[in-house]
């Protein structure tokens, strides 16, 4: 009988280098598209799929997750004096919507040091692995099917999602079979490649269902650069003795992991909005026009 899944790994130690000078003393996990954070989007995510057990996986630096999970009797009492009832229900949702488990990541490893860092909460339990900072489209499925394929098969399933052949360097790409619509056996794994050695365009998107044998392989892996223990390198080790599955997700994945794509997602987020896209969508219109006026200057 397959163990039901009950818990999610959220890795969200890194220092977000990109961003600095900005995560010097903010999470960029905590950086807001509008409104909410994007944590906030990959654990209601995981609430959608019925994982209420999230492991986050802490440095020093990331306080502020902490708070923001947490009960605020201050502001929810200025909220309520405010008569701002629709704010305050806002964060009372908040501060119960997970059972929320730390664990420290001391020294930054690389991801599979992270994935590692929560085996003594996990336990010899399958879990899922969230990234935080891949946001996937609203009304997404993927947890669901994913726990639905790993229910059915009972092996190790991570989710693919297709990029352009220019892209596939960005990414840890696999080589698979497809076995039925969309659902495939992993052959390999590549951590990106040139498009020209690329063995497809299908690119892991950063969402995962692992056995805990994932664990043993993780501590078999041998440190690269950096001293770094990557989770592709581990999956790679599984796969010489367990099948490992992939499911190509459909809906779009947005990722906020650097400042560009970040401000896509903020842009695109905001003009699926009604009470944002009136007044910002002609604003960008007049805006694209006038930067493009004075790129074609001569």
């Amino acid at each position: 009988m397959v163990q039901k899944i009950r818990k999610a790994v959220l890795p969200v130690a890194g220092w977000g280098t990109r961003f600095l000078p900005a995560t010097k003393a903010m999470p960029k996990e905590m950086f807001p598209i509008i409104d909410k954070p994007v944590i906030q989007f990959i654990v209601e995510e995981l609430l959608e799929a019925g994982i209420e057990n999230v492991i986050f996986v802490t440095g020093r630096h990331k306080r502020p997750i902490e708070h923001h999970f947490d009960i605020n009797r201050d502001l929810e009492n200025h909220l309520q004096e405010a008569g701002k009832e629709e704010a305050l229900n806002s964060i009372r949702y908040i501060s119960h919507m997970i059972n929320p488990i730390y664990v420290r990541q001391k020294d930054q490893l690389g991801l599979g040091h992270a994935v590692l860092t929560s085996e003594p909460v996990v336990g010899a339990e399958p879990f899922i692995v969230s990234l935080g900072d891949i946001v996937l489209e609203k009304g997404s499925k993927t947890l669901c099917d994913m726990i639905d394929l790993f229910n059915r098969l009972g092996k190790s399933v991570i989710a693919l999602f297709e990029v352009e052949n220019r892209e596939v360097s960005k990414y840890g790409i696999v080589k698979v079979k497809e076995i039925e619509e969309g659902v495939y056996i992993v052959e390999d794994l590549v951590e990106k490649p040139s498009p020209e050695t690329a063995p497809s365009n299908l690119a892991i998107v950063g969402r995962y269902i692992f056995t805990p044998r994932i664990f043993d392989k993780l501590k078999e892996t041998q440190p690269g650069k950096g001293g770094e223990i990557q989770l592709t390198d581990a999956m790679r080790l599984l796969l010489e003795e367990e099948v490992l599955y992939a499911y190509r997700i459909e809906g779009k994945v947005f990722d906020t992991g650097n400042p560009v794509d970040y401000l896509k997602t903020i842009c695109e987020f905001a003009l699926k909005r009604e009470d944002i896209r009136e007044e910002l969508l002609p604003y960008l219109q007049e805006t694209i026009s006038r930067y493009t006026q004075l790129i074609d200057k001569p």
